[in-house]
């Protein structure tokens, strides 16, 4: 069903503070910063080996990554996972009684489809599917 990790979520309050580490100590070359307003999000994308980086910055305390920064602060949000068919594993998932906070697979940044899994499902971490363009 998942062929590769995709890449993996960072919540940060500020994606240019949150640069300074990741591209300009860490060397990771920046892919670019794309706005997603169906996650309420502005997120950079920094590539290292096959899998990205995804710093996410709310666009609104309101939202599920402001009020995740909230109560945890920043850090480490979720993981993803690639998939070849979203459909195909999003309706494996819900059959075998995984919690999915999506009611179907939505668009995400760079023309994806995404879904996302409930943490109570996956051993307390956030996961989130991707069929990329």
């Amino acid at each position: 069903m998942f062929k590769s990790i995709s890449h993996i979520g960072i919540a940060v309050r500020n994606i240019e503070e949150a640069l300074k580490l990741y591209r300009d100590t860490f060397g990771l070359e920046l892919g670019g910063i794309e706005e997603v307003p169906s996650a309420g999000v502005r997120a950079a994308f920094l590539q290292i080996g096959e899998v990205r980086i995804e710093l996410i910055e709310p666009l609104s305390p309101e939202g599920a990554v402001g009020k995740f920064i909230e109560k945890n602060g920043p850090g480490f949000h979720h993981i993803a996972y690639k998939t070849d068919d979203i459909v195909k594993a999003f309706e494996t998932l819900k059959k075998s009684g995984c919690v999915l906070l999506d009611e179907k697979p939505r668009c995400g940044a760079h023309g994806s489809c995404i879904a996302f899994i409930h943490p109570k499902s996956c051993g307390g971490v956030l996961t989130e599917i991707v069929e990329e363009k």
